[in-house]
């Protein structure tokens, strides 16, 4: 199919209180903020090598994870170069204090991950996939 390649992808999450999720991701994780807190629309975008975190304060309602709300999925899907970068990652993040939901371990699906479960209760699995160009059994993702 004739087209364009998508050159990028923004995770968004709705928070509770935009300055603690944002001072949340900076400390734990390691992102770099871009705050827009003079907005009508309070928000920031945070930056990790090619990751980008939109956080946007909510207005109304309550923010829950899927798995509250839905009883399934995670919130957002981080993917290390390799499953090296996995432990290094969790290391990282367990000696800066994160809520570790689930520990390191290879899924049913072929990927190698763990879970964080952030400051606003949203689930971030981490991980990548135990074979080279893989990415859930019988798929096959090659980069072009």
């Amino acid at each position: 199919m004739p087209g364009t390649k998508l050159n990028n992808g923004a995770i968004v999450f709705v928070s509770p209180d935009v300055e603690q999720t944002v001072a949340y991701y900076q400390d734990i994780f390691g992102f770099k903020a871009v705050t827009h807190y003079e907005n009508e629309d309070k928000f920031a975008a945070l930056y990790r090598d090619r990751v980008e975190i939109i956080a946007v304060q909510a207005k109304k309602g309550e923010v829950t994870s899927n798995t509250a709300r839905y009883g399934a999925g995670y919130d957002a899907y981080l993917a290390p170069e390799d499953t090296a970068g996995v432990d290094i990652l969790y290391e990282e993040l367990k000696q800066k204090g994160a809520d570790i939901f689930k520990e390191p371990a290879v899924t049913t699906y072929g990927s190698y991950e763990f879970v964080v479960k952030d400051i606003d209760g949203r689930l971030i699995g981490i991980g990548s996939t135990k074979e080279n160009g893989t990415f859930f059994k019988g798929i096959n993702i090659k980069q072009q």
